[in-house]
């Protein structure tokens, strides 16, 4: 009894470790991305769905695309300290140490990138470090120096969606494009709801997003409703370009003017619960389209 008392602490502090090192890859963010990448992946097969090749695609866009965020919280460690929202990651509370995170980012990152390029398809492989290359040495350094940063964010962002399309098909077209756009359209009204939400989270760590260096939040609102204006249409081309069917035209049609109003709203109150709702919407936006997109799917 005794002896496995003693095991179980010797075992806690190495399980505290091991979930700290989870932590740091941002599990959450990464499902999303893997739910994306299955669409593109549905969404660029033919009748025939090859799980095989999509279990091989999951686990290196996985690999790569935790490795990519724990090498971000490495380099966001001192303005993740500032934050209100991000002082309790692994970096920030000591939990681990910078080395650590380094080691174990950069080869979480490589052993993704080989194991699409062998297992999966050079194409694949190429996207995924695409995304990391851009996220890593243009969106995160960029965040304390321009407000761009945000369109320049939400590239890599969207390309998810295209590793899934890359990996089936081998060469990328106007759906993977299409796929890309409406990705990258949606992210910006959602990013800056949450911009508006912690703005005085982000003043204090540096970042120069929007909100920040323009805090009367004109400029915000004007952003939003344009992308929410281009999302509704472009939310749109599956059908007219035969990736899907009418009844995706009707919901995203719908989807897209029950966002655009929830962007309107934050435009014309610029108020925390209206960022907050547009926050709400643009989740439940996103899964519904893909979902809707994926059900009614016409043949290649």
């Amino acid at each position: 009894m005794i002896q496995r008392t003693q095991t179980a602490v010797f075992d806690l502090p190495r399980m505290r470790r091991l979930a700290a090192f989870v932590e740091l890859t941002k599990p959450r963010l990464v499902s999303m991305i893997l739910v994306t990448t299955t669409v593109g992946f549905y969404l660029g097969s033919w009748l025939v769905l090859d799980y095989t090749l999509l279990l091989h695609t999951l686990i290196g866009t996985a690999l790569a695309g935790g490795g990519t965020l724990a090498l971000n919280q490495l380099m966001e460690c001192e303005a993740d300290a500032l934050m209100e929202r991000t002082r309790t990651r692994p970096l920030p509370d000591g939990r681990l140490q910078p080395l650590e995170a380094l080691v174990f980012g950069a080869a979480l990152t490589m052993i993704g990138l080989l194991y699409l390029m062998l297992s999966v398809n050079p194409l694949s492989a190429l996207v995924t470090a695409f995304i990391t290359i851009s996220y890593l040495f243009a969106y995160t350094p960029l965040k304390k120096k321009t407000s761009l940063c945000g369109i320049v964010g939400a590239v890599p962002g969207a390309l998810p969606p295209v590793i899934g399309w890359a990996a089936v098909n081998e060469t990328l077209g106007i759906e993977a494009g299409i796929l890309f756009t409406i990705m990258f359209l949606w992210q910006m009204p959602h990013s800056l709801a949450i911009a508006w939400l912690y703005r005085e989270d982000y003043t204090r760590a540096g970042f120069q997003l929007l909100p920040v260096i323009e805090p009367d939040g004109k400029s915000t609102g004007r952003q939003v409703v344009l992308n929410c204006l281009a999302l509704l249409a472009v939310g749109l081309l599956p059908t007219l370009v035969g990736m899907a069917g009418p009844r995706y035209f009707i919901i995203a049609f719908g989807l897209g003017c029950l966002f655009l109003w929830y962007g309107i709203r934050l435009a014309r109150t610029r108020s925390r619960a209206s960022a907050r709702q547009l926050m709400f919407a643009s989740l439940v936006y996103l899964p519904v389209l893909l979902t809707a997109m994926a059900l009614d799917k016409l043949p290649l």
